[in-house]
C-alpha cells in the first residue's frame, strides 16, 4: 500500500498535478488505517481517546457495514431509503481499530462541540438533518441518539462554540443570519438576528459560512466572517467592537475557506487571532467555469483585546486554501492539508499542498514559518485534522466529489487515516521529552486551583524552559476547528528536583470560565518545546 502511494506521489509531482517541497527532514507520517470505511468530513476526539468521525448520508453506500445486519431506514434520504452501511464511525486511537456507528439523519456540513460532561453534541446538516441534534457519550459501545426537530432554524455550514456557562451557541449557516443556543432555557428559547451575517454575505459566493468564532478572554465572542470581524456580547445581543477589514479585502471563510485559530492564551488580559490562507474574491465563481486561481499566501494576525487593534500581515511559504490549523501542545500552530489553487466545493480544488507548515507565534516577525515533510496523500475538500493525547496529529478525509469516486478522477475519495508526528517527536528529542508521573489521567479541577505535577526527564533539564499547557479538543470540519483553545498555565514557584530525573512543578488552573469554559482538556508538560504525552483533566 505505502509503495503504491509513493509511486502515485512521484508521478503526480512530475506531472505537476500536486506540489511538494523538501521539508528539511522535519516531521514523520504514518498510515494508521488504509480505510475506516467512510471519508472523515467531521472529526472530534472524545475524552476516552476515541475519535468520532462523520460523513454524509445522502450519497449512497459507504464502505463499512452497520453491525448485526442493521439498516438505516430514512424515507427522506436523497439516495437510499434503506441503507445497511454506516456513515459514522468511532476510531480507537489506542487499539487502532474502527467501530461503525448508527447515525440517522444527514450530517452533511454540520457542526458540533463537546459539552462540559464530555458528550459530543452535533447539530444540523442537510435535508432531514438540518434541525437535528445528535449526541454521543464517551463510553464503551455507546452510539448516537438523535432528536430531529430540536433546533429552531435550519443549520447548515454553521459554527458552534462552548460558552462560560456550559451552553453551546450555534451561529449562522446557509441563509441563516442568526444564532441560537443549546440546550434551550426559558431565557434563551428563541433564535436571535445577527445583522453582521447579512452585512458579510456576498450575494454570489456567500463567503461567510462556517464563521470563525472564538471566546475572548472578556467573555465576549470574536466572530469573523468573509473579511472582517466583530466582538459580540451575546448576553446583551450587542456588538461591542467592529474590527478593521482584513488587508486586501479577500474573503477567508467558506467557500473561499482559509482557516483560523485563537493563539495560545497566556494571561487574562490579552488574546490574539491568526487567520491563514483562503481564496481570492471571485475564486468560487471562476472555479465553476474551470478557471482555478492561485490561493492566498498570507496570514493575518490581530490582538483582539487592544483598544485600537490592527491586522499584521505575514507571508506563508506555501499558498493554501482548505487548510486546517491545529494548536500543538508546545503552543506552535500546525497548518496542514488543502490546495494551492481553486476554491472549496465539489471538483473546485487543484494542486494539493502536501507539506504541513509550522507557525511559531513567539518567534520574531519574518522567522515564524517552517516547512515540514510532505505526505503522499492529497487532502482536498472535506479533509480534517485534530490533535491526539500523544501529541501527534491525526489526518483524514478528502472527498471533492458528490459521491464516492475511487477511479477516473484527479483526486480519489480518501478513506484513510494518517498520523503526522511533528519534529518534537523525533528520536533525537527523546531525552528532552517529559513524562507525567502524577497526577494520573482523568483528574478533576476547579478554576484557580493549584496543581502539582510530578514529571520525569531523562536528559539535562532547563528550568526556564518548562511550561504546562492545556488544550481543549475541537470539532473539526471544513478547515475550522470549533472550540479549539490552548492555555499556558501560570507557574507557581520554580521547578523542584524530586528524585533521580524526577521534577515537580506547581501551576495554577485558569481562574475563570471565561478563560476555560467547563469541560475536558488535555494537559501537557512542555520542556524545550517538546511536549509530554497529555493527561485528561476536567474543569468543573
Amino acid at each position: 500500500m505505502k509503495f503504491n502511494l509513493w509511486i502515485i506521489f512521484f508521478v503526480a509531482v512530475l506531472a505537476g498535478i500536486i506540489e511538494s517541497v523538501d521539508g528539511g527532514g522535519w516531521g514523520r507520517w504514518d498510515l494508521l488505517q488504509s480505510s475506516v470505511g467512510i471519508t472523515a468530513m467531521h472529526m472530534q476526539l472524545l475524552p476516552n481517546d476515541r475519535i468520532v468521525i462523520l460523513d454524509r448520508t445522502d450519497f449512497g453506500k459507504s464502505n463499512i457495514s452497520l453491525p448485526n445486519g442493521n439498516c438505516r431506514r430514512d424515507w427522506k434520504d436523497k439516495a437510499l431509503k434503506v441503507d445497511c452501511t454506516a456513515h459514522s464511525v468511532e476510531y480507537d486511537v489506542v487499539t487502532n481499530s474502527v467501530r461503525p456507528l448508527y447515525v440517522m439523519t444527514d450530517v452533511w456540513c454540520s457542526s458540533g462541540s463537546l459539552m462540559s460532561d464530555g458528550r459530543l453534541v452535533q447539530t444540523g446538516g442537510f435535508n432531514d438533518g438540518d434541525h437535528a441534534v445528535r449526541t454521543i457519550r464517551p463510553c464503551l459501545n455507546c452510539d448516537w441518539t438523535e432528536t430531529s426537530t430540536e433546533l429552531i432554524n435550519r443549520r447548515w455550514y454553521s459554527t458552534n462554540h462552548i460558552l462560560p456557562d456550559g451552553r453551546q451557541i450555534i451561529i449562522g449557516g446557509r441563509r441563516q443570519f442568526n444564532y441560537e443556543f443549546y440546550p434551550k432555557t426559558p431565557s434563551s428559547s428563541s433564535a436571535y438576528n445577527l445583522p453582521f451575517l447579512v452585512q458579510t454575505n456576498d450575494p454570489k459566493e456567500e463567503n461567510n459560512l462556517y464563521p470563525f468564532v472564538f471566546l475572548n478572554v472578556d467573555g465576549n465572542l470574536f466572530i469573523f466572517a468573509n473579511n472582517r470581524a466583530i466582538l459580540f456580547d451575546y448576553t446583551k445581543r450587542v456588538v461591542v467592537k467592529n474590527y478593521p477589514q482584513i488587508p486586501g479585502g479577500d474573503p477567508r471563510c467558506y467557500p473561499s475557506t482559509g482557516s483560523a485559530v485563537l493563539l495560545p492564551i497566556k494571561n487574562s488580559a490579552q488574546a490574539e487571532v491568526l487567520i491563514c490562507g483562503g481564496a481570492r474574491r471571485g475564486s468560487y465563481t471562476s472555479a465553476i467555469k474551470g478557471q482555478f486561481g492561485v490561493a492566498l499566501n498570507t496570514c493575518a494576525r490581530i490582538r483582539i483585546t487592544d483598544p485600537n487593534p490592527m491586522w499584521v500581515m505575514e507571508t506563508m511559504p506555501l499558498a493554501r486554501l482548505m487548510g486546517d490549523m491545529v494548536l500543538l501542545p508546545n503552543a506552535d500552530v500546525l497548518i496542514i492539508n488543502g490546495a494551492s489553487k481553486g476554491s472549496a466545493g465539489w471538483e473546485f480544488g487543484r494542486s494539493p499542498v502536501l507539506n504541513p507548515v509550522t507557525y511559531r507565534p513567539d518567534n520574531p516577525y519574518g522567522s515564524r514559518f517552517e516547512i515540514q515533510n510532505p505526505s503522499v496523500i492529497p487532502r482536498m475538500y472535506h479533509s480534517t485534522a485534530i490533535l491526539l493525547r500523544d501529541s501527534r496529529v491525526v489526518v483524514g478525509g478528502s472527498n471533492p466529489h458528490e459521491k464516492y469516486n475511487f477511479t477516473s478522477t484527479l483526486f480519489p475519495t480518501e478513506l484513510s487515516l494518517e498520523a503526522f508526528s511533528p519534529s518534537y517527536l523525533d528520536p533525537q528529542f527523546a531525552s528532552t521529552r517529559p513524562t507525567i508521573i502524577s497526577p494520573v489521567n482523568q483528574i478533576k479541577l476547579r478554576h484557580g486551583q493549584s496543581i502539582s505535577i510530578r514529571f520525569k526527564v531523562t536528559g539535562p533539564i532547563f528550568d526556564a524552559l518548562v511550561s504546562v499547557t492545556m488544550v481543549a479538543p475541537s470539532f473539526n470540519t471544513h478547515s475550522f476547528s470549533m472550540n479549539q483553545r490552548l492555555l499556558v498555565l501560570k507557574n507557581i514557584g520554580k521547578v523542584i528536583h524530586n528524585g533521580a530525573s524526577m521534577y515537580l512543578l506547581t501551576v495554577s488552573a485558569p481562574d475563570s470560565s471565561k478563560l476555560a469554559p467547563p469541560g475536558y482538556y488535555l494537559l501537557f508538560v512542555v520542556h524545550k518545546s517538546v511536549p509530554s504525552e497529555g493527561i485528561w483533566v476536567h474543569i468543573e
